[in-house]
């Protein structure tokens, strides 16, 4: 039993341990995304221990301690997204519908055909704009019967798990597809005219994640985001940067992209919600 604990303890020393180097390796960056489950783990691991191993030698206490060690440094990143932790963003005091805004942002998956699921809920939630991630043609063809509803459109339709498309019940001004780092990455940005007459610059995001599938490290997506980070940090207008940005908010790059852009991140204090 004590070789199975050291075991398992070693383990997740190493899944800890590694993501403190700089390594932009996919397999050790992915390391960043489990820190929730690697922290539950490793604290029934300590209370397994605590419960069942003999504390009359010295390596059951470094073990224990090992495993307090390593839950503690998986608590300190992602406690500020938990509910009790102080909000980095208030909640807004002035509800005046005019200045507000709604974003669903929708991740179809390319080779998904439930589109009328995606429709039925824009009808349900009514967002004032719906982006979606990885539409192709397909896809842009089936929510095209929303122009109605949502008459100002930015098309992007791609084949390659990249496409993007933003419908709008607001005025979208300056519109630009850019591909800020890959040739078949895009990003699309925009000024949205609000009904109360003020704007508020959007960009939405879906850069590429480290992964054996896609790229081998997390050079392209962490330069994404920092070059939009610097684009917006003079900013004199409101800013929203959203999509799916393949990274989690604890993670080092989401840390220098708030450095750099001086945004703020409403996940804090709030949860741990998907980007």
């Amino acid at each position: 039993m004590f070789l199975v604990f050291v075991t398992l303890t070693l383990i997740f020393l190493i899944f800890t341990l590694l993501p403190i180097q700089r390594s932009t390796v996919w397999w050790i960056r992915g390391l960043d995304f489990p820190r929730l489950q690697i922290f539950i783990v490793i604290t029934i691991l300590v209370g397994a221990e605590i419960i069942l191993l003999d504390f009359s030698t010295i390596s059951a206490w470094l073990l224990v301690l090992t495993g307090l060690l390593c839950s503690a440094y998986q608590a300190w990143w992602i406690i500020p997204y938990i509910r009790v932790f102080p909000k980095e963003v208030k909640s807004a005091k002035n509800n005046d519908p005019l200045r507000r805004i709604k974003i669903i942002i929708a991740n179809v998956l390319t080779s998904n055909r439930n589109a009328p699921g995606l429709l039925e809920q824009v009808r349900q939630n009514k967002p004032d704009i719906l982006v979606t991630l990885e539409s192709d043609l397909w896809w842009q063809s089936q929510l095209d019967v929303l122009e109605d509803d949502y008459p100002y459109t930015v098309k992007c339709p791609l084949d390659n798990l990249y496409g993007m498309h933003v419908y709008s019940r607001f005025p979208l001004m300056n519109t630009e597809i850019e591909y800020l780092v890959e040739d078949d990455r895009p990003s699309i940005h925009a000024l949205v005219l609000m009904p109360s007459g003020h704007k508020v610059r959007a960009h939405f995001l879906h850069p590429a994640p480290p992964s054996p599938t896609e790229n081998l490290k997390s050079s392209e997506r962490d330069a994404e985001l920092i070059i939009v980070a610097k684009s917006v940090a003079e900013s004199k207008i409101p800013i929203i940067v959203t999509g799916d940005l393949n990274d989690v908010a604890w993670s080092e790059t989401t840390r220098l992209f708030r450095k750099i852009s001086g945004l703020l991140d409403p996940r804090i204090g709030r949860g741990m919600f998907n980007t």
